[in-house]
């Protein structure tokens, strides 16, 4: 069906007033959305933090009179709305659309990302095939796509691997069906372990082949390859735990980290590792080592 969308340009301050305004008239969903692509990276827990210049995007049914609704908010508000606009939206499948977009795609020489419902498109390839489901990593993101290609250019062969923050599984299921013996998946979310299972078990990954854990679970068990896709402050934080989780000369890979970011993360492990030159993707790099 339908909807009436009213876009309203916000200040910071405004954003309470406005939300409970347009829920109170009605609204089906509210949505904050950057006005300006200013980024917002790693806020501070129990934030909502919002851009300088804001639009707060509100759906009404169709049948809603708009001339109406703009004089019910004012009531509401005590003055004119600020800048807005109204139209009408046609409805879509958002998952059809979004899994049309999903395309297939390559990292390195073998590794091949390919959605679940799309066929291979060179099935003689290294196959992964995916559904993130509720999780993290479809391969689309720059810090996947550095992860990945990295892990397609290794001799991965009778390997030990750790995914640290496991999300969708992309990196460790890459990682086996690319030669790794083992890999051990952890995650703070239990829909990213019931994902990382869901798609292991597509890929025809046994169980005892590709163990999940919580992290307050995970066995005190060296790898031979830690990968570590997750955000820089825990990177930071994490240094000693991530550390003794990679056996003497094991290797160890970052991401998630911006360019701006690498630095401090080097240095939260450079100590214990010999590090390689930085790898970077659209602003986010990679960084990876072998243990000392």
């Amino acid at each position: 069906m339908p909807w009436l969308q009213v876009r309203l340009a916000i200040t910071p301050e405004q954003a309470e007033t406005y939300e409970d305004a347009l829920l109170g008239v009605g609204a089906v969903s509210v949505t904050f959305m950057d006005a300006e692509d200013q980024p917002i990276f790693e806020p501070d827990l129990g934030t909502t933090p919002l851009w300088s210049h804001t639009h707060l995007l509100a759906l009404f049914e169709a049948d809603v009179d708009p001339a109406n609704l703009v004089a019910h908010l004012e009531l509401l508000t005590g003055g004119p709305l600020p800048e807005h606009q109204i139209e009408r939206i046609e409805d879509q499948d958002w998952e059809r659309s979004w899994m049309d977009n999903f395309q297939p795609m390559r990292f390195g020489r073998r590794l091949w990302i390919v959605p679940s419902w799309h066929a291979a498109p060179k099935p003689d390839a290294v196959n992964l095939l995916l559904d993130p489901g509720l999780a993290f990593g479809t391969g689309t993101h720059p810090t996947t796509a550095l992860c990945l290609e990295w892990l397609d250019g290794q001799d991965l062969t009778g390997r030990q691997l750790l995914d640290f923050g496991c999300g969708s599984g992309i990196l460790a299921i890459a990682a086996l069906l690319l030669g790794a013996e083992r890999a051990v998946g952890t995650d703070i979310d239990p829909q990213a372990l019931e994902a990382s299972r869901d798609n292991a078990e597509r890929n025809g990954i046994a169980p005892a082949r590709f163990p999940l854990y919580l992290p307050e679970a995970l066995p005190a068990e060296q790898a031979d390859v830690v990968v570590a896709n997750i955000l820089a402050a825990p990177l930071v934080s994490l240094a000693p735990q991530i550390t003794r989780l990679v056996r003497p000369g094991g290797l160890l890979v970052l991401s998630g980290v911006l360019a701006e970011q690498a630095d401090e993360v080097r240095a939260a492990y450079q100590d214990a590792f010999e590090l390689d030159p930085t790898a970077e993707k659209d602003g986010w790099v990679r960084i990876s080592g072998r243990r000392r």
